[in-house]
């Protein structure tokens, strides 16, 4: 059986789809779709916590899909900025998972993760889809990855 990881970029799916869709991506159908007749080694989605009520439930929904959910501290700026970041953090386990994984799932747009990709690619000789919504998914990730699956249509809710 074909071994897969997955990552999410849950902040950078959550305001891509909002912005070109004004929807939510679909975690439950991503699940089946991504890991359909596949063993999961690790599936998890990195976040900020600010810490609400709402934030923790949609947390939970995740963890019941099957997801491990990793936060970071939402970090507000003097100067109105925020920070909450997880490239390094997703980069690191997708790395750690490259050797073990036949097929490396990456859900994000950002165009930082074109060098991951391609890395995994060439160095450890694995598939790397990318999940990202189209307008807003970086041409340098999309070239990077094995195949790249657009977030559209039922992969989004409502």
């Amino acid at each position: 059986m074909t071994s897969v990881a997955i990552f999410v970029d849950t902040q950078n799916v959550y305001y891509t789809a909002r912005e070109a869709y004004g929807r939510h991506f679909d975690y439950r159908r991503f699940w089946t779709k991504a890991t359909a007749g596949r063993e999961v080694l690790t599936a998890r989605c990195y976040a900020t916590d600010k810490g609400d009520a709402k934030q923790r439930g949609f947390q939970n929904t995740l963890r019941t899909i099957g997801f491990e959910v990793k936060l970071k501290p939402f970090i507000q700026r003097a100067d109105g900025s925020a920070k909450g970041d997880w490239d390094v953090g997703i980069t690191l386990d997708a790395i750690e998972y490259a050797a073990r994984a036949d097929v490396i799932v990456l859900v994000s747009g950002d165009g930082d993760f074109d060098l991951l990709a391609q890395k995994i690619r060439e160095v450890h000789d694995k598939r790397v889809e990318v999940y990202g919504v189209p307008r807003l998914t970086a041409n340098s990730l999309i070239r990077a990855a094995s195949e790249f699956v657009p977030i559209e249509g039922d992969l989004l809710l409502g």
